[in-house]
């Protein structure tokens, strides 16, 4: 009864359009009063939570997303595969796809893997004949492996609040990241022989692919260098974004001179709106999460589900049910930071290992991203192609359903999760 009270209260307080952040912090200070508990704790429970040192990867991470995001990094990418896969068939949209991997692989943020790589996708897309409904869904999709594939910013954001190593984290979501892109690579293909229509790409010459591939390699090896740095143990996380962020700078401003100081200030300016952002859901979400804890809320759902759930296979069916239902409403970060502290208990007393439990989160998460009314991607996609939101919600359903398939397979095989972070 108490927990209803309290889900009933929070969704009364989004519904009256209170910010996210506030509406966490506030219920949470609330129920610190109303049982007694200093209101001390609150502060405490932010400072000790703003002041670590994993969360300043999160904005050296976003700062290095937008300066290759603004220094064009992304459109040479999407060209110089395209040179490679463009004449296949369905090869704009597989070129499309391979790009959002390799740009999430260097940025860790959803949005602007979508951004980037919509841009200039879309139009030429849309120009070559192919469906519209499907233009706007494989972006908007496809930038969700912006937080599967590592660095995640999801990833570090749950490392940090479950004190899980985020290197295994990132290890982890390599398997169910590549898998995905195989999938959506699978139907692409499938949906151009399927319904055709579109004009196909001329293969590309040699001298067209070299030159090409030549202008993308320094941004191929900024990521190789952040992602091998933290795998060989040579940086944190934190520091891999520090190093990012410098070679980003390096690589737009004195290498390919790509990036003016006016677009340099829209990324900064960005950047900090956005970190600002997520560290104030945080905090609100910090307060949450100490109050529920001291209500033993957490205690209570996992006996609940002691009670009613008696296998691993209905525990995960009824979490993703939930978090589905909860991505209605709820974006990224907000899903994690007050799912995880109730849910993570039950998991890991039903035997489910936490980071599996980790890259699970980020999947669902990832389908969360591409729902109305609350799906950035979706308004991301409607904002660069200047379509209806209808029309981009149309065309996400086939690769929602790849990537609920995915979590039935990660089940299953476990160790498309975690055999590369503890096995290989």
């Amino acid at each position: 009864m108490k927990l209803l009270l309290i889900l009933g209260v929070m969704f009364a307080l989004l519904l009256a359009s209170l910010p996210v952040a506030f509406s966490l912090g506030s219920l949470g200070l609330g129920m610190l009063l109303s049982e007694g508990f200093s209101p001390l704790m609150a502060p405490q429970a932010i400072l000790s939570t703003l002041d670590g040192f994993i969360l300043l990867a999160v904005p050296l991470f976003l700062l290095m997303s937008n300066i290759l995001l603004y220094g064009g990094c992304g459109r040479e990418l999407y060209a110089a595969v395209q040179t490679w896969v463009g004449h296949w068939p369905g090869g704009l949209a597989i070129a499309t796809i391979i790009s959002c991997g390799i740009f999430a692989a260097i940025s860790g943020v959803s949005v602007a893997t979508a951004a980037t790589i919509g841009v200039v996708a879309i139009p030429e897309m849309i120009e070559r004949g192919y469906n519209k409904n499907f233009v706007y869904g494989l972006l908007a999709a496809g930038g969700t492996l912006g937080i599967l594939i590592p660095p995640s910013l999801p990833m570090i954001v749950y490392g940090f609040i479950t004190e899980e190593s985020v290197i295994s984290l990132f290890l982890a979501g390599i398997g169910p990241g590549i898998f995905l892109i195989g999938l959506f690579i699978i139907y692409s293909i499938i949906y151009a022989h399927a319904f055709g229509g579109y004009t196909p790409t001329k293969k590309a010459s040699r001298q067209d692919r070299v030159s090409h591939t030549i202008k993308v390699m320094p941004t191929i090896a900024l990521a190789t260098l952040v992602l091998g740095g933290i795998y060989a143990g040579i940086f944190t996380p934190t520091e891999a974004a520090a190093v990012g962020f410098a070679l980003a700078i390096i690589l737009t401003v004195v290498l390919k001179r790509s990036l003016s100081f006016a677009d340099f200030k829209k990324a900064v300016f960005e950047a900090m709106v956005t970190t600002a952002a997520i560290l104030i859901i945080i905090a609100g979400a910090k307060i949450f999460g100490k109050a529920i804890t001291l209500y033993r809320i957490p205690q209570d759902i996992s006996g609940l589900i002691e009670t009613y759930v008696d296998s691993k296979a209905l525990f995960v069916v009824v979490v993703c049910a939930v978090l589905i239902a909860m991505g209605l409403v709820f974006e990224t970060l907000s899903m994690v930071l007050i799912m995880v502290p109730v849910l993570l208990p039950a998991a890991m007393g039903m035997g489910i290992d936490p980071i599996w439990f980790g890259i699970f989160m980020v999947v669902m998460v990832e389908c969360a991203l591409i729902t109305p009314p609350v799906g950035l991607n979706l308004y991301v996609i409607q904002s660069v192609a200047g379509a209806k939101l209808g029309e981009v919600a149309k065309g996400v359903l086939p690769f929602l359903a790849l990537m609920i398939f995915t979590v039935v397979v990660m089940y299953v095989w476990s160790d498309l999760v975690l055999y590369i972070p503890f096995k290989l």
